[in-house]
């Protein structure tokens, strides 16, 4: 990457750097030295009701302590079931008794790494008949009890209002905009349910669409300028159009006072 453009910083998926050594951590390595961090976590399965795995976490731990990120962060999800991982970020509902499970998971976490870290808001598809609370009023409730800071993905907050026909604004307006340490874009599949009604698939192999743009617009208008990442897990296209994307970010963000 001879020519970074409007790129300032770069995230990993956690999972994807605790070996023990090989190309990937030389890389990194070498990539550090020219870039700030941010560690973006998978598999802990937060939400989960079994406990942390506690190997799990001292990887982690020994990933984030020599790199020294300047952020970590991990999702409102769960991806465990007795001794099965599961690849994928599975919704909760929004209980007192899930309030409580994950509260404590991440007091665990930010206790082992010695940091605090950023929580991100799920994309969803439906919702529980049990659930007790908005989910803004869920996250707000976690980053009061723990600390925690949150990291708010706006293409979530699309894909989940357009799913459950809810009003993007409105979440926005709702979520604690004060405890956000990173904003997430992304890009995702259109397909429709067996009445005919829009789905949205939160994919990452995508172009960040018009609406979503719009709705980021929207949310550094209120929050002001936040660290932002373009996300793409699949099909990546080439440089240029990343760093279009990139730069259109920045953009966005030169518009609003510090």
């Amino acid at each position: 990457m001879k020519d970074a453009g409007a790129v300032d910083w770069l995230e990993i998926h956690a999972e994807n750097y605790m070996g023990m050594g090989g190309r990937p951590l030389a890389q990194l390595r070498h990539l550090a030295e020219r870039f700030a961090f941010s560690v973006h976590g998978v598999g802990l399965s937060i939400g989960g009701e079994a406990p942390l795995d506690p190997e799990h976490l001292d990887r982690l731990k020994q990933l984030v302590g020599w790199l020294q990120p300047a952020r970590f962060s991990e999702h409102l999800a769960w991806s465990t079931h007795d001794t099965h991982f599961l690849n994928d970020l599975l919704p909760l509902p929004y209980t007192q008794g899930t309030l409580t499970r994950v509260c404590d998971h991440i007091d665990q976490v930010q206790e082992v790494l010695g940091r605090q870290m950023l929580l991100e808001n799920p994309s969803t598809y439906l919702a529980f008949a049990e659930t007790e609370m908005e989910e803004t009023d869920f996250l707000a409730e976690i980053a009061r009890r723990t600390g925690c800071g949150l990291l708010l993905d706006v293409n979530n907050v699309f894909v989940s209002a357009t799913n459950q026909q809810l009003d993007a604004r409105a979440y926005i307006d709702a979520f604690p905009l004060d405890k956000v340490g990173e904003i997430h874009l992304g890009g995702h599949d259109e397909d429709a349910d067996e009445t005919g009604a829009p789905l949205l698939i939160d994919s990452h192999g995508k172009p960040v669409v018009d609406p979503v743009w719009a709705l980021y617009d929207y949310t550094i208008a209120k929050s002001g300028p936040l660290p932002t990442l373009i996300e793409w897990d699949n099909d990546v296209p080439d440089w240029t159009e990343l760093e279009a994307e990139s730069a259109r970010a920045a953009a966005i963000l030169d518009k609003v006072p510090a």
